[in-house]
């Protein structure tokens, strides 16, 4: 599999709702960052699903290096 676009080495503070879904970009090279557009059509990449357990802001991995995806882990701060 190929490795993915690192769309920005910080994490995307996104306000979320309690009970949604949402669907986090894996390859990196999505317009839409931290979420899936499509992008990864052709790839070994699939999107993966988030589903809020509350309502508040969330912190999703941009670098796609993260060990807690699709959560930043502060893995960015070594590349």
């Amino acid at each position: 599999m190929d490795e993915a676009v690192i769309a920005q080495t910080s994490p995307y503070g996104v306000d979320v709702e309690e009970g949604k879904t949402y669907a986090w970009c894996t390859c990196g090279k999505s317009a839409s960052q931290p979420f899936c557009d499509g992008s990864h059509d052709g790839t070994g990449f699939k999107p993966l699903p988030y589903k809020a357990d509350k309502t508040g802001t969330v912190f999703f991995c941009g670098c796609k290096k993260t060990k807690d995806a699709p959560l930043c882990d502060g893995s960015h701060s070594s590349l």
